[in-house]
């Protein structure tokens, strides 16, 4: 399991699209971010470009919020851990997960 810098990835991701030409130079770019979907409190889900991604809250070593990101890459699931590769889950947010690695899971097989 590969994990990845969710920040750096959007990024790198941002940047390897090809940029949109406006119809008219007054009007701003469109962006591809859905409003995200709350299926149970502490886990949103939301479709960002080609990705749905789903945020599960935990929290980190010193119990700072934060969350875990999962999304489906190219027939792969990607779990990105909060800064520092430590993330505390209490049984409800381990539950949370576990749908969320369970819906990428059923998405990702669609690529094979």
């Amino acid at each position: 399991m590969e994990l990845v810098d969710s920040i750096a990835t959007r990024r790198a991701a941002v940047a390897e699209r090809p940029t949109r030409q406006a119809a008219a130079p007054s009007v701003p770019p469109v962006a591809d971010v859905s409003e995200p979907e709350s299926n149970d409190e502490g886990m949103l889900r939301s479709h960002e470009g080609e990705h749905t991604v789903w945020r599960v809250q935990c929290g980190d070593m010193i119990n700072r919020g934060r969350c875990i990101t999962v999304y489906v890459d190219s027939g792969e699931v990607v779990l990105a851990c909060p800064p520092g590769e430590t993330a505390r889950l209490s049984p409800d947010q381990l539950d949370r997960l576990r749908v969320a690695l369970h819906e990428a899971n059923t998405l990702a097989e669609r690529y094979r």
